[in-house]
């Protein structure tokens, strides 16, 4: 792949269509590797089973957050400097992500193997749900060791223009993680914590694949001279990342609340609903975010090159197929929704339940292409403080307040709970629009004069 070419000449809809196919794969994978999860739980072991793994995914987004804290942050300064030729700066900006993450990792892995029954109580797990929760914790922390470290490092290769081999990553994990969730479960009957182990097991094959393609195929260079702290890198990266961050942590703390929330309205029953839906609304949530990831190195690209109107043509492109892409799907899932919840759940309560509540939490995913596409854009240009005000709006500005006043001070329940999703999206998705056209002219427009100017 002609990676210079692609970024900074190739026809704007073909280049993001090249970059955005994989990354959208490669999220829709990372779906795929929850939903499994969730599928091979709630049919071998039981609701209690979906409730313990939704207890641990606010755990999980933590961890996430973290990798793209750090992945997104260097993705965008190694998409830059790939633009403007500075190959040592991008290898230096790399150096620094595979060692902040190697810490982390070693760090987070220890202390969850050791506190895993005391972490899933912090975030929700009460009475019977307790044991299923720590067994798949317990199960799940040791691949804490690569699991962020392969998420920052997809954002690197992306950065290349090489988005088959981000792809290629997480397809052998998804892979291996359906055998051997399948073989943990129903073969060695070793129940939720069989899950857990083939997810570790899966991340870890997932991570082999990452670390040939640095060793074989990449441009940039991993030496030790590259593996050092600086401050300069650290510093934007984190501003850059802390969008990306903003947005995973805000979910944690939504799921957290929701955990307490849920069981104070609707018990665990609610739980494993919640737990259920939102595995299935990640099948609308990642084509998006893999588009948006197949946009910003076109932008950050561009960007380093100075070419201004490719970067204007390709947020225009990307605003319209993400769109249409939320549009379909979202009516495909609201055509069928209890079709969809039967590849969970065998129970007709549950069944019935996580159909009406799955067709009030997408009921505004049509446009929520909107918003991803505007945290996006000012992630890959490098404005920290714009993407994060942008980040803040769905989960904490919006839907954390509404989720807590509308079930008690309107008196409607757990159903409060449920439609604060669509009106925290729509919301959110306005206030972008809006607040993109106001920035337009203070920030876009003279920054095009400069850079003509010059």
């Amino acid at each position: 792949m002609n990676r210079d070419y692609i970024l900074g000449k190739e026809k704007i809809s073909k280049a993001l269509m090249k970059l955005s196919i994989p990354a959208t794969i490669a999220m829709l994978v990372n779906a795929i590797y929850n939903i499994v999860d969730t599928m091979f739980i709630g049919r071998g072991v039981g609701s209690l089973g979906i409730a313990g793994l939704t207890i641990y995914l606010p755990i999980q987004i933590i961890i996430l957050s973290f990798g793209l804290l750090i992945g997104v942050g260097t993705g965008s300064i190694v998409s830059r400097k790939l633009g403007s030729k500075d190959l040592e700066s991008a290898s230096i900006a790399s150096g620094n992500l595979f060692l902040t993450i190697g810490l982390f990792g070693i760090i987070t892995s220890i202390l969850g193997l050791i506190f895993a029954e005391n972490i899933v109580k912090l975030f929700g797990a009460t009475g019977e749900v307790i044991p299923y929760a720590t067994n798949y914790a317990r199960a799940m922390f040791p691949g804490v060791l690569v699991f962020p470290l392969c998420v920052a490092s997809n954002n690197l290769i992306r950065a290349e223009g090489n988005a088959k081999d981000a792809m290629n990553s997480m397809i052998i994990g998804m892979i291996a993680n359906i055998f051997l969730d399948y073989l943990f479960i129903y073969v060695f009957k070793i129940g939720i914590s069989g899950a857990g182990i083939a997810t570790s097991i899966s991340k870890g094959l997932s991570f082999l694949y990452v670390f040939y393609y640095f060793l074989k195929k990449s441009s940039i260079k991993i030496k030790p001279k590259y593996l050092k702290l600086n401050k300069d890198i650290l510093k934007e990266m984190l501003s850059i990342g802390s969008s990306a961050f903003t947005v995973q942590i805000s979910m944690s703390i939504v799921t957290l609340i929701l955990n307490y929330s849920l069981y104070r309205y609707g018990g665990n029953e609610a739980i494993s609903v919640y737990g259920i839906v939102y595995k299935l609304t990640l099948f609308i949530q990642m084509p998006l975010s893999g588009l948006i990831q197949g946009m910003q190195p076109l932008v950050g690209f561009n960007l380093g090159c100075k070419n201004i109107s490719r970067i204007k043509e390709t947020i225009k492109i990307n605003l319209i197929i993400s769109t249409l892409i939320s549009a379909i799907l979202t009516a495909l899932i609201l055509l069928t929704p209890e079709l969809v919840v039967k590849l969970f759940t065998t129970d007709k309560v549950l069944i019935k339940e996580s159909s009406k509540v799955l067709k009030i939490i997408i009921m505004m995913y049509p446009i929520l292409g909107i918003y991803m596409t505007a945290v996006g854009f000012y992630q890959s240009i490098g404005k920290g403080k714009e993407s994060l005000v942008l980040s803040l709006l769905r989960q904490i500005i919006f839907f954390i307040p509404l989720s807590l006043v509308l079930p008690s001070t309107f008196n409607l329940g757990i159903l409060g709970i449920w439609i604060a999703f669509p009106i925290s999206d729509f919301l959110s998705s306005l206030c972008s629009l809006l607040f993109a056209k106001w920035q337009y002219k203070k920030m876009f427009i003279p920054y095009v004069n400069k850079t003509q100017a010059s």
